[in-house]
Formats: structure tokens, C-alpha cells, sequence
């Protein structure tokens, strides 16, 4: 069949979950046998999300391919179950750069002056097409970042008013996200901010042809036919969305009740079909009424916003409702670790798990919480700098090589066990220089890491630049420190572990990355599970 297309844009407020909503949507239509693929275009001038702050944009999400891109395609990952591409972001930086390269170049555009319509909207759906081929997709689900009525947003909407026009009525579905207020004062939802809304994405020719309306109450027959009469959609197609309290992952559920699905395939004249949940409800029991629960902490520092570590927290909960425990998290800024100590900050946790990051700031402070975790035998667990700061400790406090440190944080450091990558050693821009992406690793028999994962060859996804000096290994070694995974070749380190702790184990690599709630991730699932072993132990 041709691809059809669905576009999924947002009004009101920003964060208003148009991402939840897309990957939602394309569970529920891969559910019903449809080949989907997932694109979320963010309307900012940065090529990519890889040297955007945390604080602003949250968490960078890595694909197999090495894209860095927006958090969403994490939700539309763990949602559909399916890996997304490079091709599945799309920015406002990329499209303009490959105009005005295609314009430097001479044989793409003959001369014409350079416009946003038509070669900018062109380009927008050139890559729209792209991505839907790539996945060889039924139907694409496109998300437009940002709110409408935004000005960096005009040229996308236009392309995507452009797409009906391009590919037949009957192959383009437009779902609008929208705010319906409650108004605590006078105890009453109010619809006029959807109005103007829809008004506005009216006014950038696009009739909505589904709206999607979060409230915090529930939507009455009369408020659902106001809704549709001044925005004029069938009241059938106004489709209510009322906050989750518990987990997104009741989402889809809640959608499906609303029959969002089958209103978005009768709009694109195709059959209605059923979708099979029953395993979905399954994996929902553990996280909404968990028989046990179990205290980790998260040392970081950007925890004053915990979409920095997204795709982390998702990790974590997989885990639990895999162990039928609720995992309760603290959050701990490492900065406060070195002010006031790890132990009044990390006493009465069962497990502690130090995150990915960039930059000297709070390092000491990961140290601590490391060694910590290590000396009284708690559960640890270290995703990417995680494990260059266990390297740190263990070579300081364990093999005595005073002031080991990584090169990232002291350049005259004695004892460098954590090193640039040689082949990157005279590059100088940040943006593109990392090891990205999915790599391969060998892990050693009758290891840890080969008991959790149940095999000895597997693939993860990393974002880093520095790695393990192999100069130390030899050192490190014979002090206890087991190098479980590698790459192929042995040459680079990719999981550390200690055979004399309960638990203590440590990835170059994200593993969160590939975590999905009904395929908790291997590393994440053994840790919570340590955590409980400990508690139940009376640790």
C-alpha cells in the first residue's frame, strides 16, 4: 500500500505531550499490523541536540546510527519497539543547511532565487518521505515540535499543509493536541484556548481532523459538542486525554479507549482492525500496584531537572516492574555529596547508580558516592562516566596510584587512567567528535555481565569521548578490577566489574538507550534486583 501520513501538532502551552501522544499512536497502529515509522521535527536552528544544555532540552537521545537527537524518540523507541533512525529527527539547522548547500552546489536549483516556499518546504518533505521509505512505513507519524502559532514553526506547518495537497486528502491525517483548562476558581473546563488554537492552525490552512484534549477532568457530552461545533470536527473525533497519575505507560491504554486509532485509520479510508493489548495490560500490573518496593539513589548533577536522565528513570522503572517493585528514587546532586559527604546522603539506599555526563563539575562528589557504594557493599551500578569515575576510585583508593584522574578532568594528572580517544586527539569542535552509536562488545565467560545478559555477544549504544587508558589495565587488574566487556578487538573497555562484590558493575556504554518496558534492560533488571536481595537481607 502507499505511505499515508499523520501529523501530530500541538497548541496552548509547550509540553502539552505530543510526544506521548505520537508514540501512543503508533503503538496502537502497529498493534493493529501496520508498519509504522516515527519522525519528530524540532523547528531550533542546532543541526542536532548533541551540544544543547541538559537544563534546557533534557536528556540526548542516541540512536543505532549514531544520531544525537530529541528526547521524544525515546518515548516512540520504548513505545513501538522499534529502533529509530538518524532520519527520524528532523531540524530547522539541517533543512536550511542542505538548501544553502544544495545552492553552493549549482545543479540542484539552476540559478532560481532561493525561498522557503517552495525549496525550503520541499526539502521538509523530502525528508519527510525519506524517513516513511527508510522504514518502509505504512504510515509515518510525524510530530511538529514547539507550539503553533510559534514563528520557527510556519515553514514546517506550511510543508505539512503542502503534504494533503502532495498526497491525496485520503493519505493525510492531522491530529492537533490541544489544552482544555480547569478553572479551580469557578470550577468549570474551559474551551476558548483550544478555540484559538485551532484557530490558528486554521489560519496556516489546516483543518484538524482529530483533536486530541488534555484536561485534568473529564470531558462531558456537552463540552466534547461545544468543542467540535467551533472548531468543526465531528464530536466523535474530539478525543479526551486526561493527565496519567500513576505511569505513561497507562497512555496508550487510555487512548485506546478513546478510539483514537481507528479515528485516525477511518480518515485515511483504512480498515478498521483490533489490537491485541492483553500483554501490554500485563506489563502495566507491576508498575501500577507493585507487590514490594526498594530505595536507590541517583548521584548526577542536573538533578534539579530529572529529563536529563530520561531514558535512566524509564530504564529503572522497566526494571522494577520486572522485579514487581516499585523503585523509589533520590535523586542526589553529586555537588552536595561534596560538601556534606556521601554517607548522609546515600545512608538507607539499597542501590546507587551514577549516570552519564560531560565536565569536571560534581566529579568528586560521583567519586565519593562510588566508593562509598563500593566499601559498604552496596549495589552499583555505572552507565558511561559512571564507569570512568569507578575506574578513578578504584585506582586511588584500591591500587594506591595517588591523583589518578581522567584526562577530561586534570591534564596534568600522574596517573591518567582514563584517556582522550588517540585518533581524536587534535580535533577541537565539540559537535561530531565522540564515539556515537551502536557498537559491538565480547564479554568474558562466567562473568557478571555474561550471567545478566545470557550471552556473550552484544550491541549497545555510547556517546563519550574518552576511554580507559589500557597502559592501567595490567595494574588495575591485579588489584581486582575485572574488564568483562570489550570490543572485539580487546582494545577498548566497554564493562568493568568486581567478582568480590554483591553487585558492582559498570557500562562505557548507555544501556538505558535500549531499555523497553516489556524488554527491561539486562544491566538495569539485575541491579534493582540486587537492591531488593539486599534489602531483604536487612542491608
Amino acid at each position: 500500500m502507499e505511505t499515508k501520513y499523520v501529523f501530530v501538532t500541538g497548541g496552548v502551552v509547550s509540553a502539552i505531550g505530543k510526544g506521548i501522544t505520537t508514540a501512543s499512536l503508533g503503538m496502537l497502529l502497529k498493534r493493529r499490523g501496520y508498519r509504522v515509522a516515527l519522525l519528530k521535527i524540532d523547528p531550533y536552528l542546532n543541526t542536532d541536540a548533541g551540544l544543547m544544555n541538559p537544563f534546557q532540552h533534557g536528556e540526548v537521545y542516541v540512536t543505532d546510527d549514531r544520531a544525537e537527537t530529541d528526547l521524544d524518540l525515546g518515548h516512540y523507541e520504548r513505545f513501538v519497539d522499534e529502533s529509530m533512525s538518524a532520519l527520524s529527527n528532523v531540524t530547522t539547522g539541517q533543512v536550511y543547511a542542505e538548501v544553502i548547500r544544495k545552492e553552493r552546489d549549482g545543479g540542484y536549483y539552476l540559478g532560481a532565487t532561493i525561498q522557503v516556499i517552495p525549496h525550503v518546504t520541499d526539502e521538509i518533505k523530502e525528508r519527510i518521505r525519506r524517513c516513511a521509505r527508510h522504514h518502509q512505513a505504512d504510515i509515518c507519524i510525524v510530530e511538529v515540535g514547539g507550539t503553533v502559532g510559534d514563528i520557527e514553526g510556519q515553514p514546517f506547518l506550511e510543508a505539512i499543509r503542502q503534504m494533503r495537497h502532495d498526497e491525496g486528502r485520503d493519505n493525510v491525517c492531522y491530529v492537533h493536541v490541544t489544552l482544555v483548562p480547569y478553572l479551580s476558581t469557578v470550577g468549570e473546563l474551559k474551551t476558548k484556548p483550544t478555540q484559538h488554537s485551532v484557530r490558528e492552525l486554521r489560519s496556516m490552512g489546516i483543518q484538524p481532523d482529530v483533536l486530541v484534549c488534555r484536561t485534568q477532568k473529564a470531558l462531558s457530552r456537552e463540552m466534547r459538542a461545544k468543542i467540535a461545533l467551533f472548531c468543526d470536527v465531528p464530536v466523535e473525533n474530539v478525543v479526551e486525554a486526561r493527565d496519567i497519575q500513576k505511569t505513561l505507560y497507562e497512555i496508550p491504554l487510555a487512548l485506546e479507549n478513546e478510539g483514537i486509532a481507528n479515528l485516525v485509520t477511518r480518515v485515511l479510508r483504512l480498515p478498521d482492525r483490533e489490537a491485541n493489548l492483553d500483554d501490554w495490560r500485563e506489563i502495566l500490573r507491576p508498575l501500577l500496584s507493585p507487590s514490594k518496593s526498594v530505595r536507590i539513589a541517583m548521584v548526577g548533577k542536573y538533578m534539579d531537572l530529572h529529563d536529563s536522565y530520561l531514558s535512566v528513570t524509564e530504564a529503572i522503572k522497566h526494571a522494577g516492574g520486572a522485579n514487581d517493585a516499585e523503585v523509589l528514587v533520590d535523586y542526589v546532586d553529586s555537588e552536595s555529596v561534596e560538601k556534606h559527604g556521601a554517607a548522609p546522603l546515600l545512608e538507607g539506599v539499597q542501590g546507587v547508580l551514577v549516570p552519564g555526563g560531560f565536565g569536571h563539575r560534581g566529579i568528586e562528589g560521583k567519586i565519593a558516592a562510588i566508593r562509598y557504594a563500593r566499601e559498604n557493599r552496596i549495589p552499583y551500578l555505572g552507565l558511561c562516566l559512571g564507569l570512568q569515575t569507578a575506574v578513578i576510585e578504584f585506582a586511588r583508593n584500591v591500587c594506591g596510584l595517588t591523583g589518578a584522574n581522567s584526562k577530561e578532568f586534570d591534564q596534568e594528572t600522574p596517573h591518567p587512567v582514563v584517556i582522550y580517544l588517540k585518533e581524536q586527539e587534535y580535533v577541537t569542535e565539540l559537535g561530531g567528535t565522540m564515539r556515537l552509536g551502536a557498537y559491538p562488545c565480547v564479554l568474558q565467560p562466567g562473568s557478571l555481565a555474561e550471567r545478566l545478559y545470557g550471552t556473550r555477544e552484544i550491541s549497545e549504544r555510547h556517546r563519550h569521548r574518552y576511554e580507559v587508558n589500557n597502559a592501567y589495565r595490567a595494574r588495575l587488574e591485579e588489584c581486582g578490577l575485572r574488564f568483562s566487556g570489550t570490543s572485539p578487538q580487546g582494545d577498548l573497555v566497554e564493562i568493568i566489574e568486581l567478582p568480590d562484590h554483591p553487585f558492582f558493575i559498570a557500562s562505557q556504554f548507555h544501556p538505558e538507550f535500549k531499555s523497553r518496558p516489556n524488554r527491561p534492560h539486562p544491566l538495569f533488571r539485575g541491579f534493582i534486583a540486587a537492591a531488593l536481595e539486599r534489602q531483604a537481607q536487612g542491608g
